[in-house]
Parts: structure tokens; sequence; C-alpha cells
């Protein structure tokens, strides 16, 4: 397979899976194993594709982002409270993310514990769409500090492969009463920060390494992942809208039990 081939495939791959509760670092990982590429070749490239799909979220919310800037201009208290929400809760993902850093790298080169996680993930997504109680919370905005606080904590439940951020964040801000499209964008407009951050901190890592790759193979993924993410959430939010999350669930449950079949076969 040529490196053009395995480069759209990951954008794709990226694009698809980044903002939906299936997680995209598994997907990648399972991609990687699966289809025979040389993980560790392939580890930055896929760090490096994902201000691709980041860049999806500010072309779509581009009005969202313009009226919050205006309003902290203006001190509009709606606006403030927007950005303490997202500030509020991408905190912990930095804190615990600096303690257990090199524990998290470890769980980056196991596909078992991906597909593990994918299962065990989908589960944790019916059960609580079936128990949770969320109410019309009126946006992200209208989101206590208490509650952001908590749905970065579980945010962090994500740095194991195969657990989702989107997923970690959604379902914990609907466990704490947030409706679903509230939580839905709260976990996008979450993903900014964190993922910026992350890849930022990733490429500085292995920086000694971003000279053996290809850039051209680099913008390749990163633009299909924003062009694949640019339909998928829309199409996400639509779904959501109308089923919920539940398809998301049986899709991650069959993911990850098809996955360690393969493991143990091959």
């Amino acid at each position: 397979m040529s490196d053009i081939i395995a480069a759209i495939i990951l954008g794709i791959v990226e694009g698809v899976t980044e903002f939906l509760p299936v997680s995209s670092t598994g997907h990648l990982i399972l991609a990687s194993d699966l289809l025979g590429y040389d993980a560790a070749r392939w580890a930055v490239f896929n760090i490096a594709i994902q201000p691709g799909a980041i860049l999806a979220i500010v072309v779509l919310y581009w009005r969202t982002f313009v009226a919050v800037l205006k309003g902290v201009i203006a001190r509009r208290r709606e606006s403030i409270a927007f950005v303490r929400n997202v500030l509020v809760a991408f905190l912990p993902a930095v804190v615990i993310g600096f303690i257990l850093k090199d524990r998290i790298d470890a769980l980056l080169e196991s596909a078992r514990v991906v597909a593990w996680s994918l299962i065990i993930g989908g589960v944790a997504i019916l059960v609580i769409e079936r128990l949770a109680r969320p109410r019309e919370t009126g946006g992200v905005s209208a989101v206590g500090a208490g509650q952001a606080a908590m749905v970065g904590l579980v945010q962090c439940l994500a740095m194991v492969p195969g657990v989702s951020r989107s997923g970690a964040t959604i379902m914990g801000a609907m466990a704490l009463g947030i409706d679903r499209r509230t939580a839905a964008e709260f976990s996008f407009f979450l993903a900014l920060p964190t993922l910026v951050g992350a890849t930022v901190l990733q490429l500085f890592k292995h920086r000694h390494e971003l000279h053996s790759h290809d850039f051209g193979l680099i913008a390749i993924g990163a633009a299909v992942a924003f062009v694949v993410a640019l339909v998928v959430v829309k199409a996400f939010m639509a779904i959501v809208t109308k089923r919920g999350f539940a398809p998301f669930a049986w899709y991650r449950i069959a993911a990850g039990v098809a996955a360690l079949i393969w493991l143990a076969l091959r």
C-alpha cells in the first residue's frame, strides 16, 4: 500500500472518529495494527493531522466563537461564563495528563487495551442513556462552574486509548443533567484547547522525529481529516437529536469484539 493511500485512510479515520464517541486515538491505533502499518512510524503522523479535524470545529462554529469574543470584550455575563466553563473543564486534563504522561504513552501501544475500552465504553453509554435524566440547559454558558469541572475530570478518562474524549465528556455531562445538544457542543468546544494542547505537547516531544516525515503526506492527511470532520459533525448532531447515542454504543461494542477476535486469531 502506498504512503499516500495510507495517509488518506488515516485522515479519514481521524476525521470520522475525532468528535464521535468512538475514540479517534483508539481507531488510529487499530487501523495501524489491523492494516499492517508500522505503528511507530505513523504515530507522529497521527498526531500531526489532528489540527485538520480541529479546524473543522472552528469553521462550523465560527459564528459562536466570534459572538463569544465580542461578548467577552463587552463583558457580557454569558460570554464570560462560556470561556470560564471551557477553561475550568480543560484544567484537569493539563494536571492529570502531566502527572500520568509516561503511563499514558505506554498504553498508546496496546491495541488490546483499545478493544476492551471500546466495549466497556459502549456499555457505559447504553447505561447512561437509559438512566440519565438530562434537562434543557440553555447552552454551554448556562452550565455551572461545578458541572464544568466535573466534565473536565471525566474527560481525563479518555487518556486511556479507546475510551473516547468526546464520549467521556458527553456522557459525563448528560449524567450531570445537561441536555444532549449542549453536552455534544460542550465536547466540541472543549476539544479545541484540549486537542491543541495535546498536539503541541506531543509534537514538541517528538520534534526530533518530524524531520523524517513527509510534510506533504501530513498535509494530505490533515486536509482529508478536515473535510471528513466537517461532514461527520453535521451528521452526528442530526443523529443525536433524533436517536441519541445508542447507535454509537452498539458500534463500539461490535468494533471492540471484532478487534479482540482478530487479535486472538492473528
